[in-house]
């Protein structure tokens, strides 16, 4: 996996935790926002996975 892909991986980890503490804090309609922003770092974490495993099949 390249660098600049573990990066943003672990940036996409530390976007979901700051969603769930958001979420885990507030009382109002930024309890939706936090769910949100944890849904999106975990899509986006699993979507550099893919690509990466992507690259790795057609390289073969």
């Amino acid at each position: 996996m390249i660098s600049s892909r573990v990066f943003f991986l672990v940036l996409s980890v530390v976007i979901a935790l700051v969603g769930l503490w958001a979420a885990a804090v507030a009382h109002d309609y930024m309890h939706v926002f936090g769910l949100g922003l944890f849904a999106f770092g975990t899509l986006f974490a699993l979507s550099c996975v893919k690509r990466h495993f992507d690259e790795q099949d057609a390289r073969h």
